[in-house]
């Protein structure tokens, strides 16, 4: 039997909350989980290079099916070389599979049982992906993990809406499945939907694990839904998921929302967060956020984060980046994305060492107090 092109190893479990600490072995090198997951949408993490990203310690990063299927096409990739190539990234990329559009680009697409119709974004035309198309375009992309087809619903949704999309999504795996040929350099990974409906998610990961992935995501949560319907489903959802491949949480960036995931028992997350925050003047620091661009920070002649030890930290002052920002130069914007991809990455760095001692809880209960200031 043919081995898969992505396998999971669990290394220990925390005592303390149930975290996993493990690796995600893939054709272009091992990702250290749980980790988060910088998105490069266009092939590009916005305004920083691959060299960057390495030295952050980035170990995978996300491009966009929709995206590069309209621009620049993804047989032009495919001639490039792949995606690898084309974007001189040798580590381990994902690709999604543009279900995030059909929830995002809502009034420019129409659903179907073959799949839906875009009108594109650019320049109105129209562009059609069923299952079919977006395996052929995910394996001309060339990642290491490549999504299957689905409808990431809206909040909030009717029970009969989300359980037809759930379904439609189901039925969308197994034809992905099926067109899926590049079965040993990629894994095609199954997307839990259903809504916020319990009974709906458990029946989608039944169904989906029925189809053996080799790995599966939680889509369609965080979406706009209050922050305790969010962990009752997360909480819900994952114990559902098999406990011998990656798990993955789509579209989390906030440190709350990727510590709560981590003792969920999720293992991958993704958000474009850190660096549309840093093109509005924000950083993520170890005692909250910092909106760099009000007035207060003028004359501050201090680092983003006195506990960072970044490039952007360790040669600017926030009054020098302030500055950038007001006078809307580019090297602001860079020097904020540095700074918050890599505090992101060196916090899931520290909840790996935390769940490696059993401690996860205590650390999430301090890095509370000082990030979102809350008293016990």
């Amino acid at each position: 039997m043919e081995k898969p092109a992505v396998t999971y190893e669990l290394l220990h479990i925390d005592k303390s909350t149930g975290a996993r600490r493990g690796i995600v072995h893939t054709p272009h090198g091992d990702i250290q989980t749980p980790v988060f997951m910088p998105v490069g949408t266009q092939a590009t993490v916005k305004s920083m290079t691959p060299e960057e990203l390495k030295e952050i310690g980035a170990q995978i990063i996300l491009s966009n099916t929709y995206h590069l299927y309209l621009r620049p096409g993804h047989e032009i990739v495919k001639q490039a070389g792949g995606l690898h190539k084309f974007m001189n990234w040798n580590r381990p990329i994902l690709t999604d599979c543009g279900g995030f559009q059909v929830f995002s680009l809502s009034d420019l697409r129409t659903i179907s049982e073959d799949g839906v119709e875009f009108r594109s974004h650019l320049d109105g035309s129209k562009h059609f992906f069923s299952p079919e198309k977006v395996m052929e375009i995910e394996e001309a992309l060339g990642a290491d993990i490549i999504m299957s087809f689905d409808e990431c619903v809206k909040y909030p949704e009717t029970y009969e809406y989300t359980k037809n999309s759930m379904e439609r999504t189901t039925r969308w795996a197994k034809r992905c499945k099926v067109a899926h040929k590049n079965t040993d350099k990629q894994a095609l990974f199954g997307i839990i939907q259903g809504g916020f409906y319990e009974d709906l998610r458990e029946k989608s990961a039944k169904d989906l694990i029925e189809l053996d992935f080799p790995g599966y995501a939680i889509g369609g949560i965080s979406v706009g839904e209050p922050k305790e319907e969010f962990l009752k489903m997360l909480y819900y959802t994952t114990p559902l998921m098999p406990e011998n491949k990656p798990r993955y949480l789509m579209g989390v960036g906030t440190p709350d929302y990727l510590l709560e995931a981590a003792i969920a028992g999720i293992d991958m997350c993704d958000c474009v967060l850190p660096t549309r925050i840093a093109r509005n003047g924000t950083a993520m620091t170890w005692n909250g956020k910092v909106v760099v661009r009000n007035a207060t920070y003028e004359k501050d002649w201090g680092p983003i984060d006195s506990e960072c030890d970044c490039y952007a930290c360790k040669n600017y002052t926030r009054a020098y980046i302030r500055h950038l920002i007001k006078a809307n130069e580019i090297l602001g914007v860079r020097l904020l994305s540095i700074h918050n991809i890599y505090f992101l990455t060196k916090l899931m760095e520290r909840v790996r060492i935390e769940i490696e001692h059993d401690n996860l809880e205590n650390f999430k209960n301090d890095f509370y107090k000082k990030y979102y200031h809350t008293k016990d």
